[in-house]
């Protein structure tokens, strides 16, 4: 007969998902009691979370039909003690039956040992997939290291008093707007309404990287305090490109369970994935201040805990979690390079091209003060090899959609390309430019498996190359004669004294190396041999990192 304080304990303890096996996972199984808690507690849970979102559209209705008052506050009042009587005793009826399962017992005692020395206790623990909230916290930046880099400059837009005056109840509605709807427009992955509806498809992917792949998973603290959930494929010593780190960064509505994590895992790099905070197990909300503090905790783990040199991680973001690698690339300069897949230059003209014409002044100051993710001014800080990969089927990142010259890559290499290289593109190199990005650089695969229009616009790419005479080999020369002479830093002068021929060759090469196209939508994982590092120029040799 289990004891009071048993029940008590269980009755508060986290849920149990599954337990890993040697050969096959299994689901765990609770009593009957325990499940019907767990429904219970789950359903009201989820009620309360609709009721909070939709609020504002019931509430007006209700208080319009009159039935705050036909109610009274004395039903209102019974109605949540109701439904507080019914939430107590789930929790009473689970706590109990938990104190009577011997398995549920087992990894209760795991986890307290866990809580007490996860070092030791680390490979007991990942035995049990449970509520993350209970896994005890593995590294906290705060108190491990002192080198955050959370701040880093940020452009200042100089107003008037006069004009911040007259801006002021923009302002606030904008404020309002974010702190409540805006950032879960942005970042969907944080409602908890669809991660209940995904639970399922993310304990099935974490399965697969912990018995597939042998990840380990791991729970951070970062510098403002929330918790970050990550998983690590460590394949040192066991995989070709093994020493190299993929540090994957996921889109606005990505898990690293099923997210990016799988691109560079089937090209044999180690891999860590996290989630952004409030997506998964993560704490918070992901406005940009707690995503740069997530990302700071991110890579001083993969630095001091699992010792990887800067030297030796890249950086890969789908989507929105560009701007994440963009902030890292400011922060930690000296990394091997970073990939940027299905990205946007600037979030501010997407947001815009959504939202009603009248809601144009509170969009943009709502953006810019408070979700500012302008990767292309953070990326023009960077000054390590760069790869941009653009979907030329990409429904998300087009403004007009099917038009791939409005893809907003295109805005992203060219203000990249301008930055490093500003003598090479003048007017007239932005018009070449702007015409071979209208149209797919990439065949991917043989023309019989092509349609018309894919040939056509291969053709045209094809064209535009040998029309002004692009020789890799003449353009890599140039490059290299340049950094021989002055330096590898950005920007670079090359382009001062070249005649406009020469100008136009450079600045064809340099898109096509800087951007690699691939033949998909939006959410299409990307191949694993799709995923290659940056290309750079060796003053000995030209060569990709590898």
């Amino acid at each position: 007969m289990p004891s009071l304080r048993s029940a008590w304990k269980c009755m508060f303890a986290p849920r149990l998902i599954q337990i890993y096996g040697n050969a096959a996972e299994r689901l765990y199984e609770p009593q009957i009691l325990e499940q019907w808690g767990n429904q219970v507690i789950s359903s009201l849970c989820m009620l309360w979370k609709l009721g909070l979102y939709t609020s504002p559209m019931w509430g007006i209705v209700l208080y319009n039909n009159g039935y705050f008052e036909s109610l009274g506050l004395t039903t209102i009042t019974k109605l949540v003690a109701g439904v507080g009587v019914i939430l107590i005793v789930s929790f009473c009826i689970r706590g109990f039956s938990r104190a009577h399962n011997s398995t549920y017992l087992r990894f209760l005692e795991v986890l307290h040992k866990a809580q007490v020395n996860i070092v030791e206790n680390k490979q007991d623990l990942m035995k049990y997939d449970f509520e993350f909230s209970a896994w005890p916290v593995e590294y906290d930046l705060r108190v491990e290291s002192s080198s955050s880099k959370v701040k880093i400059a940020r452009k200042i837009t100089n107003q008037s008093t006069m004009e911040y005056l007259i801006s002021l109840p923009f302002r606030i509605i904008a404020y309002f707007a974010i702190h409540t709807f805006g950032i879960r427009l942005i970042y969907p992955g944080s409602i908890k309404l669809l991660q209940m509806v995904l639970e399922s498809s993310l304990q099935q992917g974490r399965t697969r990287l912990i018995d597939f792949y042998g990840g380990q998973r791991y729970k951070l603290k970062s510098a403002d305090g929330n918790t970050i959930d990550m998983m690590v494929l460590d394949r040192r010593n066991t995989h070709p490109h093994g020493d190299t780190l993929v540090i994957c960064c996921e889109g606005n509505a990505g898990f690293y369970e099923i997210g990016t994590m799988i691109t560079p895992t089937e090209a044999g790099y180690s891999v860590l994935g996290w989630n952004h905070p409030g997506f998964g197990g993560s704490t918070g909300m992901p406005y940009p201040a707690q995503e740069e503090a997530a990302m700071d905790a991110v890579m001083q783990f993969a630095i001091n805990k699992l010792g990887f040199k800067l030297e030796n991680i890249v950086l890969f973001g789908w989507s929105i979690g560009g701007y994440s690698v963009s902030w890292a690339t400011v922060a930690y300069p000296e990394i091997k390079g970073a990939v940027i897949d299905a990205t946007f230059d600037d979030i501010l003209p997407l947001a815009l091209n959504q939202m009603p014409k009248w809601w144009e002044p509170i969009v943009k100051l709502a953006i810019r003060e408070y979700v500012d993710l302008d990767i292309s001014e953070l990326l023009s800080k960077f000054p390590g090899p760069l790869l941009l990969i653009r979907r030329t089927k990409d429904e998300v990142i087009c403004t007009n959609t099917g038009d791939l010259s409005s893809n907003r890559g295109n805005n992203l290499l060219l203000k990249i390309l301008r930055n490093r290289y500003p003598c090479i593109f003048d007017e007239h190199q932005l018009l070449i430019i702007n015409e071979y990005l209208a149209v797919t650089g990439s065949k991917q695969g043989t023309f019989e498996h092509l349609h018309l229009i894919q040939i056509y616009n291969y053709l045209i790419t094809e064209r535009i190359l040998e029309q002004h005479n692009v020789d890799d080999t003449v353009c890599i020369s140039l490059l290299q004669s340049y950094i021989s002479e002055y330096s590898k830093s950005y920007p670079m002068k090359i382009g001062e004294d070249l005649p406009a021929t020469e100008k136009n060759q450079l600045a064809l090469f340099l898109a096509k190396k800087y951007m690699k196209d691939f033949k998909a939508t939006h959410c299409v994982s990307l191949p694993g041999d799709m995923f290659a590092l940056p290309w750079d120029v060796n003053v000995e040799s030209d060569f990709v990192f590898t």
